[in-house]
């Protein structure tokens, strides 16, 4: 008996992502952290900032974060228009 349920594609998509930790990060974590972009915040936590290639990638990352004992505050997947595509 066939599956009713529509499977996505989405999750095999890549995507530009924003990811809010508190605390600053030194930007040299840049290349371990999937070559994010790394900004210090004022408010004391740092935006890493990037493309992910898929769902999978995503988990990743989010296990290095944690890894480094960072504590996760935000994470946004923007749309095309918002990242400019």
């Amino acid at each position: 008996m066939a599956n009713s349920t529509p499977r996505s594609t989405r999750h095999h998509e890549e995507a530009l992502y924003k990811i809010e930790v508190q605390g600053h990060l030194d930007p040299s974590w840049s290349t371990w952290l999937d070559d994010l972009t790394i900004e210090p915040l004022a408010n004391g936590g740092t935006l890493l900032t990037g493309t992910v290639r898929d769902q999978a990638a995503l988990h990743g990352l989010l296990h290095k974060i944690r890894d480094l004992g960072l504590l996760l505050l935000s994470l946004e997947r923007l749309s095309r228009k918002e990242s400019g595509e």
